[in-house]
């Protein structure tokens, strides 16, 4: 379906058809057939036409008084709304959308308009109040200036620490500086500027000590180093997030060579998955016979299937004291890359 329009025609246009009416002596509507255009519109030309050279039927208005009389109902129709309100103040009249800067800015630019008594009887605000935020105007720029000068001083440091200072960081190096200046001050500009530090993930521990298991002897003793490769390893697993969920690792580590020499990876953390890293360090052939496997007191570690591959293997097995990070430290430096 086509679209509705009115088709506009030029004042000269209107002028040349009124007089071929005139002229030709034809009715209207047979001018307006052979023009091609309404015979309504022709007819209302040439009525304006005659009440303008003063030929009209009476009461008819000229072209100068019909214009007066529209502008006139277009001002009537202005007074209306200005007796409800400008209509920039419709929002501010509904309690969800009021806030106390937004209504006190808003009587500030239309007051010459309206005037602030009105104003305030339609927004339900106290003059006082107005003029009170009014004479504060100069003490908010200043505040506005001054937090500009600090979200600059904070951004500073926020790069100088590569994007990795948080609130209590940059909060410590501003009062280092000398810049007496509150905290929540600072958590408030840097929340709103978008400004947020790096915030270490907590370490997952994996290890679940099994009460009833007998674990072995220490025979590291905190002595992690060896002069020999193939005598000292040491393992642990680490937990790994991924987009799919957590991928378990398993590592042993040569003391001598401080070499990776057997992993494995699952999405469990079994007895399976650290006999398997085990299998792969003795398959390529780089244990001595005797050697030390020390690792944690968890449950993968202390697990008969854990305890049979050892002796398979003909290694000694080696056990961490309970609650001691110091017993095991060395057989976490490979995996603290990844984790």
């Amino acid at each position: 379906m086509g679209s509705k329009y009115t088709k506009q025609y030029t004042a000269e246009f209107k002028r040349d058809a009124i007089a071929l009416v005139d002229s030709t002596g034809k009715t209207v509507s047979a001018v307006a057939r052979e023009l091609g255009i309404s015979s309504e519109s022709l007819r209302g030309w040439y009525r304006q036409a005659k009440a303008d050279r003063g030929e009209g039927a009476p009461g008819e208005l000229t072209t100068r008084r019909a214009r007066g009389a529209q502008a006139a109902a277009q001002a009537e129709r202005r007074a209306g709304q200005d007796d409800r309100g400008p209509a920039k103040s419709r929002g501010l009249l509904r309690e969800g959308e009021r806030s106390v800067n937004a209504i006190y800015t808003f009587i500030e630019a239309e007051k010459t308009t309206y005037g602030v008594a009105f104003l305030c009887r339609l927004l339900k605000v106290a003059r006082a109040s107005f003029y009170a935020w009014l004479a504060a105007a100069k003490a908010r720029a200043a505040r506005k200036a001054a937090d500009q000068d600090l979200v600059h001083e904070i951004t500073v440091i926020h790069v100088a620490s590569r994007h990795t200072y948080g609130v209590p960081r940059i909060h410590a190096e501003l009062r280092r500086l000398g810049r007496a200046v509150n905290r929540k001050r600072v958590a408030r500009l840097m929340r709103e500027h978008c400004i947020q530090g790096v915030t270490r993930r907590k370490r997952r521990s994996l290890t679940r000590p099994d009460k009833k298991a007998r674990p072995a002897p220490d025979l590291i003793g905190r002595d992690f180093h060896a002069e020999v490769p193939g005598m000292k390893l040491v393992g642990d697993i680490t937990a790994l997030p991924t987009s799919e969920g957590w991928l378990y690792l398993a590592c042993w580590l040569d003391l001598a060579t401080r070499e990776v020499v057997g992993y494995s990876m699952a999405d469990y953390y079994r007895a399976g998955l650290v006999v398997d890293a085990l299998k792969m360090a003795a398959g390529r052939g780089r244990l001595r016979p005797g050697c030390i496997a020390h690792s944690d007191r968890g449950s993968e570690y202390t697990s008969s299937q854990f305890q049979f591959e050892i002796g398979e293997l003909g290694l000694r097995q080696s056990c961490g004291r309970t609650g001691s990070c110091f017993d095991c430290e060395d057989d976490q430096v490979p995996l603290r890359a990844v984790a």
